[in-house]
């Protein structure tokens, strides 16, 4: 179904994606229904000048024929009464992504996994760029990817390659999305609150694979239990990449260097010290980026020179100041616990923490082993508050600081702070509790920190 012309979509959540989508669908002469349980939600106005209905403050009855296809935003739960009644009735039910894959004839490489998607999707894009090969980056990385797809084609763009960042809540509703590359860097446990278990989690996000064909690549860490147990299930190439050794057919690190070996040929790509972005976990991610790269034919100087002088992303491991010694890091984008361990082992000095928000379900026992070890104070906030104040408890750490905003976290850091010491916002939780989102918590907190 790729001609929507006079067909009933319904589309479920207003919020960017699920306007990038109505408009898109309107614009197709597709019959668009937009609805949200929201009573008020902010950008509705830019879609009243088009053939676009719309229902907020709670879902329409969904009746057998009353549309032929519904879009689900990421955000909406699957259980639902109008999901669930599209599915009794057979109504084909896709997401945003798998919309936006139906209109793109280039390749697509998409990324996903647990943490380090956006800085590999941004870092990918940083390649691109710099080789001079036109790509779009797009996704869950911020910019809805139907979003693009529309000025694409309205503006008759030349693109070579999609670069798109792909969540859980994305993959959960496509049926033939295929990228040409597919990038899975990591599983570990994170909203478990809408999955269950990470069984459910990992199928999940392994559908990146299951319309791959012989000819596409499949790039994964070796370095992830989970998925070097389900490797053998991937039906495309499989590329690897791992940071404690160099796979027979991937990307690794031999000694202090980042080789490669491709079609039975071995090549060194840098040194260690040449990768700019800080931390165990950046590794992977650039190794990830630099063997995608190289398979879409990106020289390796290019690569190279990329991996030397990429800045990072906003609110992942971000640096925003030094006061007096102290450094301040925005890691608004660690909304998991694997994230913030991921943090914390980026630094060898003495950490104090900034964490809580909205808890998602995972378990808080390894951080709070992890937080005994590297951190010199925590401070919390936020609805989870509580449930990590009990996990550190449990491991004998005390050195504990409640807060009831973010400003109050700010300061009692930097009072506590001495020169040598980093301050990490690194919540370990979603924003959503306090926050519209992890982007505007990152933002205060870098404002807060320039004001002190």
């Amino acid at each position: 179904m790729t001609n929507l012309h006079g067909k009933k979509v319904l589309v479920i959540g207003m919020a960017r994606s699920g306007q990038a989508a109505a408009r898109f669908l309107a614009k197709q002469g597709a019959l668009v229904t937009g609805v949200d349980k929201k009573e008020k939600i902010s950008g509705l106005k830019d879609l009243i000048e088009l053939p676009i209905t719309l229902i907020t403050g709670g879902y329409p009855e969904i009746k057998a024929g009353d549309y032929d296809l519904i879009i689900v935003s990421p955000g909406v739960p699957r259980n639902i009464e109008p999901v669930q009644a599209a599915e009794a009735y057979g109504i084909p039910i896709w997401s945003e992504l798998e919309l936006a894959g139906r209109y793109i004839k280039e390749p697509i490489i998409a990324v996903t996994g647990t943490n380090g998607k956006t800085t590999t999707t941004s870092l990918l894009g940083y390649i691109f760029n710099k080789a001079g090969v036109p790509a779009e980056v797009a996704g869950n990385i911020g910019v809805p990817l139907i979003q693009e797809v529309e000025r694409v084609s309205e503006h008759q763009k030349e693109v070579k390659y999609w670069i798109v960042e792909v969540s859980s809540f994305q993959l959960e509703r496509i049926e033939r999305f295929r990228p040409y590359i597919a990038v899975l860097l990591n599983l570990t446990p994170d909203h478990l609150d809408r999955h269950g278990d990470l069984k459910t989690y990992g199928r999940t996000k392994a559908r990146i694979f299951e319309n791959q064909e012989q000819d596409d690549y499949a790039v994964v860490n070796l370095g992830d239990s989970w998925l070097a147990e389900h490797i053998d299930a991937i039906p495309s190439q499989v590329c690897g990449f791992s940071r404690a050794n160099l796979p027979d057919v991937g990307i690794g690190v031999q000694g202090d260097q980042i080789v490669y070996t491709f079609q039975g040929k071995e090549e060194t790509l840098c040194t260690l010290r040449d990768v700019r972005i800080p931390g165990p976990h950046n590794l992977e991610n650039a190794l990830a980026a630099a063997a995608v790269s190289l398979l879409a034919g990106i020289s390796k100087e290019t690569v190279a020179a990329a991996l030397s002088s990429f800045p990072g992303v906003a609110h992942r491991v971000e640096d925003v100041r030094v006061v007096d010694g102290v450094r301040y890091i925005n890691d608004s984008k660690g909304t998991n616990p694997d994230a913030v361990m991921k943090a914390l082992a980026s630094f060898d000095g003495p950490v104090i923490l900034i964490a809580g928000g909205r808890h998602k379900g995972s378990g808080l026992g390894e951080l709070a082993q992890k937080i005994k070890e590297k951190v010199k104070a925590l401070i919390l906030l936020g609805e989870a508050a509580p449930l990590f104040r009990q996990a550190v408890l449990d491991v004998g750490f005390k050195q504990i600081w409640d807060v009831g905003t973010l400003t109050e976290a700010v300061q009692t850091a930097h009072d506590l702070a001495r020169s040598g010491d980093v301050v990490l916002l690194s919540p370990g939780c979603a924003s959503w509790d306090m926050f519209r989102d992890y982007e505007e918590r990152g933002d205060i907190f870098r404002k807060l920190v320039l004001g002190l």
